[in-house]
């Protein structure tokens, strides 16, 4: 079952480090099975708090995320997202066709 991982940007607080996530992060999905379905598109907040932007990454299931996820490249890169900005982060599995 498709799973999707899901990052809320809520607030950047150091634009270097930031950069360097971006740079480093898009690196890290070469070879792995992922469809990126939005990356920080024109958003429209429609409840709860405005944040800065979204992205929504579909891999084949919940391990190949969390494969990705924990994997040394990403987790490497991701102390920079963590440096430069509040997130939220997730995984959701999609919904089963019937």
């Amino acid at each position: 079952m498709a799973a999707y991982v899901i990052f809320i940007r809520e607030h950047t607080s150091n634009k270097q480090e930031l950069k360097t996530y971006e740079e480093l992060a898009p690196l890290t999905l070469s070879g792995r099975p992922v469809t990126p379905l939005a990356l920080y598109g024109a958003l429209d907040v429609l409840e709860g708090p405005i944040f800065e932007g979204a992205v929504v990454l579909e891999f084949p299931s919940t391990a190949e995320a969390k494969d990705w996820y924990n994997s040394p490249a990403y987790q490497t890169a991701a102390k920079h997202r963590l440096a430069g900005s509040t997130y939220r982060a997730f995984i959701i599995e999609g919904a089963s066709k019937a």
